[in-house]
């Protein structure tokens, strides 16, 4: 029981940035239609963010997850998706693929091929509560990801922004009939999913080693959560993240750590086959 504790634990860590990554990518998929195959890239762009700001430039931790957080609402969205406005949906998805390729391999000329590591101000002595342990780092991570996600809510849900994106999700062209700024709604929904992608990075960079290619990864476990929780669904996409941490988890605890990633793949496809539209697919809303 306390070894499935401790699991449990790890998992509940792993799901808060596991959600982030899948309600940035179901805002961006679901409003705007645009699969961003660099959302895995803008992960690891937020690792290495933090890495610059730490370790390169000695600067302060927190800030490093800042800038990492402002800089990837901006990268794209300002540098290519913005003078590509009104550009066909296939153009743009050849956009996202490139730009995958170019990040990837910018970080991989610029810090090389060995894997980094941050440095963080928490220190080493985890906090043991019982039968288990946590580390201050591990703690942070859990405590800003669910802040983030209850950010995210109440932006979607309590926001006139967010009445505006939900709208733009069930019918855009009724919604710039009714005086909302189609453009502007794709700006902020491109930026706030790309920021929340950015910061699963920042914030796992430091539990784990930052690469150049630990995007690929994470790229597909956020369309995995997508799908998982049904298109444009939040709800959906935070539950889809904690409960594809939790078969990793346990897989890799209780069967082999090799196979940490093809557990929670396989549970996907055993939940598709007998929901093929996700666990809580909601076709007429985002939230």
């Amino acid at each position: 029981m306390d070894e499935f504790l401790q699991h449990l634990l790890n998992a509940v860590m792993l799901g808060g940035t596991y959600a982030l990554l899948g309600i940035g990518l179901t805002l961006i998929f679901g409003i705007m239609r645009v699969v961003n195959f660099a959302h895995g890239e803008l992960y690891a762009f937020g690792a290495y963010a933090v890495y610059l700001v730490v370790a390169a430039l000695g600067l302060n931790f927190f800030l490093g997850l800042v800038v990492a957080v402002i800089a990837g609402a901006l990268l794209i969205e300002v540098a290519l998706l913005r003078p590509m406005r009104g550009a066909d949906i296939d153009t743009v998805m050849l956009v996202m693929i490139g730009t995958w390729i170019v990040m990837q391999n910018t970080e991989l000329l610029l810090w090389g091929g060995v894997a980094k590591a941050i440095v963080t101000p928490f220190p080493e002595a985890p906090l043991v509560i019982g039968p288990v342990s946590i580390s201050w780092l591990r703690l942070f991570v859990l405590a800003a990801a669910l802040i983030l996600i209850a950010a995210s809510y109440v932006l979607i849900q309590r926001t006139k922004l967010g009445k505006a994106m939900r709208a733009t999700f069930q019918d855009a062209d009724t919604a710039a009939l009714m005086g909302v700024n189609i453009k502007g709604i794709f700006t902020a929904t491109f930026a706030i999913g790309s920021a929340l992608a950015a910061a699963a990075g920042a914030l796992l960079g430091p539990v784990f080693l930052v690469t150049p290619t630990m995007g690929d990864l994470a790229s597909l476990k956020a369309f995995a959560i997508v799908i998982l929780g049904g298109l444009g669904n939040i709800t959906g996409a935070t539950v889809g993240g904690f409960i594809l941490a939790f078969v990793e988890e346990i897989g890799a605890g209780y069967v082999s750590s090799g196979y940490r990633d093809a557990m929670g793949f396989l549970i996907i496809i055993i939940v598709l086959l007998f929901r093929p539209t996700g666990l809580f697919a909601r076709a007429e809303r985002v939230g």
